[in-house]
């Protein structure tokens, strides 16, 4: 498969997907979503691929949202059916997905890193929904994530008025992991090995349990935990039976994935 505005590449069980339009600061224009969103689900169809990590290229900007010299999605039906950058609509999977945050992550590029399940963030990273000072909101999922992940007074805070946020400020409000001086790609890599070191049929069950009850009053998630798609690949997997047995043989895990 061949991209014109994102880079994808592969090493060992982690797909990298790279935002390549730095003249824009990776701002999306509507190819650029086509893009994202095919390189997705060709990550989520690839048995061997385990972890993707989201990051943008150049020092300067992970995402600066939407590409203003592009038409302006007026529906989701200007959008892939995935959501904005081919993922914040995409509620299903239970592969994880880290974003490396290099630079500026403003509007769209904010819901996009919102949507990953771990953020590495460099010291120049900056975060914002500023849709409100340009008469717009933020569509991708911003206004409905941010106030889950922080808390409604907090995110109203930003919401409301666009404000920008530094890494550290976005650490110490809980929606970014890490902190790194420059290199944020090397820790997002660093978070993804760690992650595959752990049975990927383990991975995927859990996260589908965190993201499905958050929805559900805990005793309606306790009992219906056990009935989750990934969580039935988990217990039927080899993998299941694998890791304990590498527990009591005192070795290292061989991990199938299925």
């Amino acid at each position: 498969m061949t991209y014109a505005f994102i880079t994808v590449a592969q090493a060992g069980r982690v797909t990298v997907v790279t935002i390549n339009r730095p003249e824009a600061h990776n701002a999306l224009n509507a190819q650029a979503q086509v893009e994202l969103a095919r390189a997705f689900d060709a990550f989520e169809a690839d048995d061997e691929q385990w972890v993707a990590v989201l990051t943008g290229a150049g020092p300067k900007a992970f995402c600066a949202g939407h590409d203003l010299k592009s038409p302006m999605p007026l529906s989701s039906a200007d959008l892939p059916p995935s959501g904005f950058g081919g993922i914040t609509s995409r509620l299903q999977p239970t592969k994880p997905v880290i974003a490396a945050v290099n630079g500026i992550a403003m509007g769209g590029g904010f819901e996009i890193a919102l949507a990953c399940d771990i953020v590495v963030a460099a010291q120049n990273a900056a975060f914002a929904l500023p849709e409100v000072r340009v008469g717009l909101a933020a569509l991708g999922g911003g206004v409905l994530r941010l106030p889950r992940e922080i808390g409604l007074k907090r995110a109203m805070g930003l919401m409301l008025t666009g404000r920008r946020l530094s890494a550290a400020e976005g650490l110490a409000l809980g929606f970014v992991n890490e902190v790194v001086e420059t290199d944020a790609l090397a820790a997002a890599l660093r978070w993804a090995e760690e992650i595959i070191a752990c049975s990927p049929m383990s991975v995927r069950a859990t996260k589908q349990i965190a993201l499905q009850g958050l929805n559900e009053p805990l005793a309606a998630a306790l009992e219906a935990q056990w009935a989750y798609p990934a969580v039935r690949r988990m217990l039927d997997s080899e993998d299941a039976a694998e890791g304990p047995a590498a527990f009591a043989a005192k070795r290292k895990p061989d991990w199938k994935g299925r």
